[in-house]
């Protein structure tokens, strides 16, 4: 009866928002602590809801002004209908028409702890509370008043103790204004387009040479006063397939080079996205910028050199570059990531160019230009570029904040195939032709090997020729600096090359064997180290993979594997197919075949999705799967034979026969008797913040690193973390879980109102469970790279130990999603070197621990 009046407002056949019942909690508030959460909703008004989890429901308070961390603030809080416990993690667009029209995301969550009875409290009208979110913290009230308003009216007070801060001082609901479990901006209708053309509006102000110290507009939401940084990384575009969903801004795709602009008090530098300072290359621009008078600055944009027709030539900027004529390079801008004093990175995208518009509002130099977006539709925005000549499109995503790295927020769409590749030797010219005939190419594979791409012999005049050829000479080598011959045919008579040089080609296509055919040479590239040079594949769009086609064999390098119900849908919720994770397995099969090789598994398989029932299997016994590896059974006498997984043709396999989980044992065949790792699975109250998962997880690492051991992290594709520490296979099983146990006593013992080492729902009330049990011979922890049979398919992840503190959370990467983060890290693995890190437990490691 606590939802009727929240199931009565709804059609949930049109609405996105949960339907539910309410829960009665006695058996669930034994296993979980009480949750809150806070959601930005951009409805008739924006405002906050705020929903404390009591009894089977979200209690539900609209406040208008959000909530303040000012004891002096009180904050009018509206009480409104239960909602359901699934409500704290909805995010999405209410359609228009239907009751609270409008976006969503969730502002804050966390867990809320009573102060006395919360029943009694709530009937009272009078509760005190201390949250633990991953913005909020401290003791909270709520306080009915006597105000009539046609609902009850409440008021929302931060109590004065170390969390509260004066409101002059910090708003936290401007400072920190996006959602904690996705990277969703909500960018108010009405009031936000009004914002943004006032922050875009020209400002009338004379021209001034000396520096301009006014701070930036108050528009800059999300701006923090910082010192100027030595060094910014520019953030990078995922190449895409087609124009993506959603809210994007679009520009043109400059054929230049990328130039970050460091501005401090009048000392201009010009760094390229490596960080060559390349200021002495372009003194002009550098004076152009120094004449803004901003005070101190960092600029993103892109040099260019444009032809007759006003198009960006690449091959003419490298000419500029090579005779010292800067005079003819035209520095675009189009961002902004610090201004004055103030760090702009968690500012909007449309605020940080329309302050961006501003700072170059005093330019009266042609070589300093702002790089205009698109107001029409980006098909034909896309279609209109191309015809022109031009690269491509640059597409934005509405308010994203700037990262440097490069980030799915960022897309390029290219007119045609272009890319880097690496010289790697050069044939004799024929007829009239100086100089060389072709230019033979080659692209690094994902294991760092050379590989032979095809050849270049068009887009050569006289003058190229003659100085490129030169350069050739100065590299010339004794043998191929590939990895594997290429076909003779097009190699005869070669000079091969130290692989030093790198140039950019377009191409019509690119065949199976990775060999360009109908290719034009654009240039050199100087910019870029030529180890990064690797194939630069599209990511898929989530509307193009939606789209696609189901066929009835999915492809790999190996050969094809017949998939049966290619199009049975696998999970209702995002409508993935069997054939959709076919894929995907083979696809990721590079990266996740290095962690199968050799190890026992256990398949978890869903035949009728992840809806149905799930099958654990050790075994093949019971249901044979091709290709997969039996284990000699002596490796593990009196058990059936194991079995593991060592080809793309196996994995696929097991996609087909309905594996949607992979878990693997800590050991590699043949020693069983010794395992080469252990696990340390951080498994949260799932009421928790992720921000303590975060804090849980540097803290354990910590502890690793104080007695001497290299440790390494995975997201676990559901809530939790694990870490992973590699060891010489010399350990008894015995002695390792021992060693785990410890760990995680000591950090329970150490922490323990954050930490527990005993399993069980009822023991990680509010708390960690740093879950040692995985550590036995014949069990398991999920594989990096398998999927989770969880709504959304999501994927267990490698991940940098730096990139921990940036991480919404531990299911982000999809089997939609992944594929462009890894093509993106190269060889930037974050498990790279696991497999040679050669540790063993020692006593003096025991005794740290309090081991007798």
């Amino acid at each position: 009866m606590a939802l009727d009046e929240y199931n009565r407002k709804r059609d949930f056949a049109a609405t996105p928002e949960p339907g539910g019942k309410s829960q009665t909690r006695p058996k669930r508030a034994k296993s979980s602590a009480l949750q809150y959460c806070i959601q930005k909703h951009d409805a008739t008004r924006l405002h906050y809801d705020f929903r404390l989890e009591l009894d089977g429901t979200l209690k539900s308070w609209a406040v208008p002004k959000g909530p303040s961390l000012d004891p002096k603030s009180r904050r009018l809080a509206v009480h409104v209908e239960d909602h359901p416990l699934e409500y704290a993690t909805f995010e999405g667009s209410i359609p228009a028409g239907h009751y609270g029209a409008g976006d969503v995301i969730v502002w804050d969550r966390g867990v809320w702890i009573p102060q006395g009875d919360p029943q009694e409290g709530y009937s009272k009208g009078k509760l005190k509370f201390t949250l633990e979110g991953e913005k909020l913290s401290g003791t909270w009230n709520l306080v009915r008043t006597r105000m009539d308003g046609g609902k009850e009216q409440w008021f929302l007070i931060k109590s004065n103790d170390e969390a509260a801060r004066p409101e002059q001082e910090y708003d936290i609901v401007e400072a920190l204004p996006d959602s904690v479990l996705s990277d969703r901006t909500l960018i108010p209708r009405k009031r936000g387009k009004a914002k943004i053309e006032v922050a875009a509006k020209p400002v009338k102000t004379p021209v001034k040479k000396q520096s301009r110290k006014q701070e930036p507009r108050a528009t800059l939401s999300g701006a923090k006063p910082a010192p100027l940084p030595d060094s910014i990384k520019p953030q990078l575009a995922t190449l895409v397939e087609s124009v993506p969903d959603g809210d994007w801004y679009y520009e043109v795709k400059f054929d230049g080079y990328r130039i970050m602009a460091r501005i401090e008090s009048g000392k201009v530098q010009l760094f390229t996205r490596n960080g060559h300072d390349w200021t002495a290359k372009m003194p002009q621009q550098a004076e152009a910028l120094a004449a803004l008078g901003l005070e101190s600055a960092w600029l993103d944009g892109e040099v260019v050199v444009p032809n007759e027709e006003g198009t960006p030539d690449f091959q003419a900027l490298q000419n500029a570059f090579e005779i010292g004529r800067s005079g003819s390079i035209v520095y675009y801008l189009f961002d902004m990531p610090y201004l004055n004093g103030m760090d702009l990175r968690e500012v909007p995208l449309e605020e940080r160019r329309a302050a961006l518009s501003q700072a170059l509002e005093s330019n009266d130099s042609e070589l300093l230009r702002f790089s205009a977006d698109f107001t029409e539709q980006p098909e034909s925005v896309l279609e209109s570029a191309c015809q022109m000549k031009l690269e491509g499109l640059i597409g934005k995503r509405a308010g994203s904040t700037y990262v440097s790295k490069r980030s799915s927020s960022w897309v390029k769409i290219k007119c045609k195939n272009r890319q880097e590749f690496i010289i790697v030797g050069f044939t004799d010219p024929k007829g009239a032709r100086s100089g060389f005939g072709a230019l033979l190419l080659g692209l690094h594979n994902d294991k760092g090997e050379l590989h032979y791409a095809g050849k270049v012999g068009t887009g050569f005049n006289q003058i190229t020729l003659k100085s490129l050829h030169a350069k050739l000479k100065k590299l010339e080598a004794d043998k191929s600096p590939l990895a594997k011959a290429p076909p003779a045919a097009d190699v005869r008579g070669a000079h091969w090359l130290k692989p030093e040089l790198m140039c950019e080609v377009a191409y019509a296509e690119m065949t199976r064997q990775g060999v360009i055919r109908h290719s034009v040479f654009h240039g050199l590239r100087s910019d870029k180290p030529a180890q990064a040079i690797t194939h630069e594949r599209p990511a898929k769009a989530t509307k193009a993979a939606a789209a696609r086609k189901s066929t009835a064999s999915a492809s790999n390098s190996a050969g094809k594997i017949k998939i049966s119900n290619p199009e049975r849908i696998i999970d209702k919720s995002i409508g993935a197919t069997k054939m959709e994770l076919a894929r995907f397995y083979a696809e990721v099969a590079p990266w996740a075949l290095p962690h199968l090789r050799q190890r026992p598994l256990a398949l978890v398989r869903a035949p009728e999705g992840i809806e149905g029932e799930l099958f654990f299997q050790k075994h093949t016994e019971k249901l044979s799967i091709p290709h997969i590896t039996q284990l000699d059974t002596a490796l593990f006498p009196k058990h059936a034979a194991l079995m593991t997984i060592d080809s793309v043709e196996a994995l696929v396999s097991a996609a087909q026969m309905g594996t949607i989980e992979l878990h693997t044992w800590n050991a590699v065949a043949p020693v069983l008797d010794h395992p080469d790792r252990f696990v340390l699975d951080l498994d949260p109250d799932p009421a928790l913040p992720w921000k303590r998962m975060v804090e849980a997880t540097q803290l354990t690492q910590t502890l690793l690193d104080e007695i001497g051991l290299q440790s390494y992290l995975k997201t676990s594709g559901g809530k939790g973390l694990h870490i992973l520490v590699p060891l010489e296979p010399v350990h008894s099983w015995t002695e390792v879980k021992a060693f785990s146990q410890a760990i995680a006593q000591y950090m329970a013992k150490l922490l323990p109102q954050h930490f527990s080492a005993v399993s069980g729902p009822k023991n990680r009330v509010g708390k960690i469970f740093i879950d040692y049990l995985r550590n036995s011979q014949g069990a398991s922890t999920v594989a990096a790279y398998s999927v989770r049979a969880r709504e959304g398919l999501s994927v267990s992840v490698p991940i940098h130990r730096d990139e921990l503190a940036d991480l919404k959370g531990a299911n982000i990467w999809t089997i939609r999603n992944l594929m462009p983060r890894l093509e993106e890290q190269g060889d930037d693995d974050p498990w790279a070197g696991i497999d040679e890190t050669g540790q063993t437990i020692t006593e003096e490691m025991r005794e740290r621990l309090g081991m007798k």
